[in-house]
């Protein structure tokens, strides 16, 4: 079974929404990326704090460029292949293609691999079989 794992959000101002979930419910903060994005975990759940998608992403998302709100939510799963098989099967759509690029990392692996899929209803979802950071 997969297991929900991240859970991201759209904004203008990722640090101050950050500052925000860090402050309320004692959140820690993972890391920054150059881009501006916030990582922040619960120890379990990572809340990925993001920038605005641009038409030009090809995560852009059903909402639409310069949304405030949840984005996509990201799945942890044991087999990547069987995974997009069965995306696939039930009709979700590849937003990325994975051609070339080496998906054999390690579960264990501090880096994370992940691939973004839609739903029927357009709402991104990641899969990943590395998991996302949790901790410092």
């Amino acid at each position: 079974m997969a297991k929900i794992r991240h859970i991201a959000l759209t904004t203008k101002d990722p640090s101050k929404v950050a500052a925000f979930y860090k402050e309320a419910f004692d959140m820690e903060e993972i890391r920054r990326s150059d881009n501006g994005a916030v990582f922040l975990t619960d120890g379990y759940i990572n809340l990925a704090i993001l920038n605005y998608k641009t038409n030009d992403d090809a995560d852009v998302g059903a909402h639409g460029p310069n949304f405030d709100g949840i984005h996509h939510v990201g799945f942890l799963v044991d087999d990547l292949d069987k995974a997009c098989e069965k995306l696939e099967g039930v009709n979700g759509q590849r937003l990325n293609q994975r051609d070339g690029i080496d998906t054999s990392m390690a579960a264990a692996s501090p880096q994370n691999f992940e691939m973004k899929w839609s739903g029927p209803d357009g709402v991104v979802i990641d899969i990943s079989h590395t998991g996302w950071m949790t901790s410092k």
